[in-house]
Parts: structure tokens; C-alpha cells; sequence
């Protein structure tokens, strides 16, 4: 999620979080149940969110996995440099 998130930031995460376009959210692939990721909610489908990252040359999301189910929405980054999330 560079720019915005980095390797080491720490996060606050809002679980069951109903999400909207845009938010930065903490998701899972069916197809990788035991891997989490962090991603931009893009669009919500009938099988789930669309999500993207924020850097599309280095980001494996959406247009290669599909939908994702989104378990809940980052709201603050509380490590380094404190901020909400938009």
C-alpha cells in the first residue's frame, strides 16, 4: 500500500467496519484463505469488494485474485507520523 502504508506501520483496524469506495481496508482471498492484506476498496459486487493497491505495478489485488471479503476498515495509522486514513 506504499505510498500511504508502509512495511512496520502500525494500524488501527475497525473489524465488521462496513466499508465505502476509497477506504483502506484489511482484506482475504478465498483462493488465500491464511493470507491477509491491506488494499483500497474499490467497488462492492455480489461476491464481495474489489480492492486495489495503491501502487499498481507491485500490487497483486482485485484484477488478479477477484473479489476479496473484506473483514474490516483501517481507520488511523498510530506508527509512524499519527494520522486518520481516508
Amino acid at each position: 500500500m506504499a505510498p500511504t502504508l508502509r512495511d512496520g506501520d502500525v494500524v488501527l483496524v475497525v473489524l465488521g467496519a462496513e466499508p465505502v469506495a476509497g477506504d483502506i481496508v484489511l482484506v482475504r482471498w478465498a483462493s488465500r484463505p491464511g493470507q491477509l492484506s491491506v488494499k483500497r476498496a474499490v467497488d462492492r459486487t455480489e461476491d464481495g469488494w474489489v480492492v486495489h493497491g495503491d501502487n499498481s505495478f507491485g500490487s497483486t489485488d482485485s484484477r488478479e485474485l477477484g473479489p476479496a471479503e473484506v473483514l474490516g476498515v483501517i481507520r488511523w495509522r498510530l506508527w509512524p507520523r499519527p494520522r486518520r486514513l481516508h
